[in-house]
């Protein structure tokens, strides 16, 4: 019998999910945490530039990663409810301002 045990959970091959940089904002549960992304756009109407946020919950097996760290971020198939992405890489930490 094949062992079916894939550490990789990733999309099927030909199709590329989006990757995502930011920065880990929470890591209080248990293998997820919680990822600020930011995005620079400009408003239809008003033409003003914004900063857009969005938080995303992240697979992290054995929470490698802590508060502060810059990751990427590679979207992959769904592990729970709203757990759609995965680590795919993690920088230095950065300081975070109370």
């Amino acid at each position: 019998m094949a062992d079916n045990t894939n550490e990789n959970k990733s999309l099927p091959a030909g199709r590329q999910g989006m990757t995502l940089e930011g920065v880990v904002v929470k890591s209080a549960m248990k293998d997820t945490v919680t990822v600020l992304v930011s995005r620079y756009v400009k408003h239809p109407k008003y033409k003003k530039y914004m900063r857009k946020t969005k938080k995303y919950l992240v697979h992290s097996p054995g929470n490698a990663v802590s508060v502060g760290d810059k990751v990427v971020i590679r979207q992959t198939r769904p592990i729970s409810k709203n757990k759609h992405f995965t680590i795919a890489s993690v920088s230095a930490s950065l300081e975070v301002a109370a």
